[in-house]
């Protein structure tokens, strides 16, 4: 028996060096390919009645995940169209952003540098200048790890 592994300990050792430099040799082509940035699309999301909604992307840099938006209003006067995105980051926390776009004619784009996080929600809603005062659309998926 100890000849038998004696004979396979060098074809073994033979085998793993070759596969070592066939992977050392891809290695560079996969640390460019990981250092890319990845973009997800997200949205629309819409309010109960259909007057304020967003849309936008997450995107991967190397301080972690941006989430980018556009929130748009086509309500009345002295209404306003807002959107809360919610974020669950990698330390077991949950932070909340909140933006309202009062224009009625333009979008207004929005940034929350999320950081390393596991997933993130967006609500849109309808209110007057200084708050949320209701027609929310449901919280809706944006972003989750592990897709």
């Amino acid at each position: 028996m100890r000849s038998a592994a004696r004979l396979l300990l060098p074809l073994a050792a033979a085998g793993l060096s070759a596969a070592l430099a066939a992977g050392l040799a891809a290695a560079p082509a996969a640390a460019s390919a990981s250092s890319a940035a990845e973009t997800w699309e997200w949205g629309p999301t819409a309010s109960s009645d259909t007057k304020g909604w967003a849309n936008g992307h997450v995107r991967s840099g190397s301080s972690g995940l941006r989430i980018v938006g556009d929130l748009y209003d086509a309500g009345g006067a002295r209404t306003c169209s807002w959107v809360k995105i919610k974020w669950l980051t990698d330390r077991g926390k949950y932070r909340t952003a909140t933006y309202r776009n009062c224009s009625q004619s333009t979008p207004r784009t929005f940034t929350v540098n999320a950081g390393y996080m596991l997933l993130a929600k967006a609500m849109v809603c309808r209110g007057s200048a200084s708050r949320i005062t209701g027609k929310c659309s449901r919280w809706e998926r944006v972003w989750t790890q592990g897709g």
